[in-house]
């Protein structure tokens, strides 16, 4: 009997904590349902063995925040045939993006002790910036379930059934009571994808805006509530700026929003 050919799966990591590559790991039960589908072959982050490419998939996390991490994304782009940003590093640069608003040199500077040791871009940049990236998947780190249905709708040839609407519906679904409106705490929940549960709005916490921008979201219009909650000034633009910051919507609020506290 001829044996049943599976995708081939790589999982690579560039710029990140591996908070996204936990995730997969941590789906446990379903992971083992998936290797029934899907050939892993390179994920160091849990298996030694390593098959040669070219893979049918790739998911990569991380942002490009290296010389050597330019080079490396056009080599992965070339051995993957679909090629998916996995989580907000990949998506938009992620938390290393803070420093696309400062100057690296005086962080550098200022944390290390020998910083000429330090070999790194002056920015961090997603994926799509340097290739072509055929699929995106957001959330820092991402939703563990998102990555089954992503795969599972690759495998299937259909489009992922990922959500589209904004944290503010997850915390109505959890029953919350909207800390922005009750307690005047600053939260980018009604401009972020829904994806992480609402947990910080569970924890009385505004949204930190992990899953990144809403599509279509009216971020103008949200920005004199996102003021009007401030308990120092710039405080919205710091919120803004942490885990999405470099995505182009979050980006462009930050400055509209500077704006508004200049006027």
């Amino acid at each position: 009997m001829t044996p049943i050919h599976k995708p081939s799966v790589a999982v690579y990591k560039f710029s990140s904590c591996d908070g996204c590559q936990l995730s997969i790991l941590n789906l446990e039960d379903e992971l083992l349902e998936l290797t029934d589908m899907i050939e892993i072959a390179f994920f160091l982050e849990a298996r030694r063995r390593v098959l040669p490419g070219p893979y049918d998939i790739g998911l990569v996390e991380g942002s490009v925040s290296t010389e050597e991490e330019i080079h490396k994304i056009k080599e992965v782009r070339q051995d993957c045939q679909l090629l998916i940003a996995l989580g907000t590093c990949a998506t938009a640069g992620g938390v290393q993006a803070l420093r696309n608003f400062a100057d690296l040199e005086s962080f550098t500077q200022k944390v290390y002790p020998h910083p000429e040791y330090i070999h790194a871009l002056p920015t961090s940049a997603p994926l799509s910036d340097h290739v072509q990236v055929d699929i995106e998947l957001w959330g820092c780190p991402v939703n563990k379930y998102q990555v089954v249905e992503l795969i599972t709708a690759v495998l299937h040839k259909r489009r992922p059934n990922l959500p589209l609407s904004s944290v503010c519906l997850e915390c109505k679904r959890r029953g919350n009571i909207c800390t922005m409106v009750a307690n005047g705490t600053a939260c980018l929940g009604p401009i972020t994808r829904a994806g992480c549960g609402a947990i910080c709005p569970s924890m009385n916490r505004g949204c930190y805006g992990c899953f990144g921008p809403l599509p279509n979201a009216e971020i103008e219009a949200f920005i004199p509530h996102l003021k009007a909650s401030e308990r120092y000034p710039g405080e919205g633009t710091n919120l803004l700026r942490t885990i999405s910051g470099n995505a182009p919507d979050f980006k462009e609020a930050a400055e509209l929003l500077m704006r508004a506290e200049d006027s």
